[in-house]
């Protein structure tokens, strides 16, 4: 198995509807919270920051921490590790190009984004929303960026 992809993805609510991206990829449209990956010298919380402003035009708060979650992909055998974070809007850029292969972004329950299920972009996308509403969010301090910081600075 090739080295597996670090991800991050952020669950966001307001009122009872969830912040989804859909874009296209390999030929479908599929639905995805916003997610992406990690880059050089990036903690994952300015990772799932960055994603999130590039995907969707949303300035957002990280506020807590779902978990990790491995997936390997079906079709082309990648691993996949999410780190998945939870947070909430502060500010849309209304005028703000969103990333190639983006369509737009949805606001959506539980329901109609079940309903959607065979266009998810993988299965972690309803997975992180049913972990959202039946399990306990972990605060931020369970990440350490503390060694990344040492690295950074040498």
């Amino acid at each position: 198995m090739p080295n597996p992809h670090i991800t991050v993805a952020c669950v966001l609510k307001r009122k009872d509807k969830f912040l989804f991206v859909r874009e296209r990829i390999e030929g479908r449209t599929v639905y995805n919270q916003p997610a992406g990956h990690l880059e050089k010298n990036e903690t994952l919380i300015e990772a799932a920051k960055r994603e999130t402003l590039e995907e969707t035009g949303w300035e957002i708060e990280v506020t807590g921490f779902l978990g990790v979650y491995q997936y390997v992909s079906k079709s082309s055998g990648v691993c996949y590790v999410r780190h998945c974070f939870v947070g909430k809007t502060l500010n849309h850029l209304e005028e703000h190009r969103l990333d190639e292969g983006i369509i737009d972004t949805r606001w959506l329950s539980i329901n109609e984004a079940e309903l959607l299920s065979n266009e998810m972009r993988s299965p972690l996308v309803l997975q992180n929303l049913r972990d959202f509403i039946e399990k306990d969010h972990h605060p931020l301090s369970v990440i350490s960026t503390e060694y990344l910081n040492s690295v950074s600075n040498e």
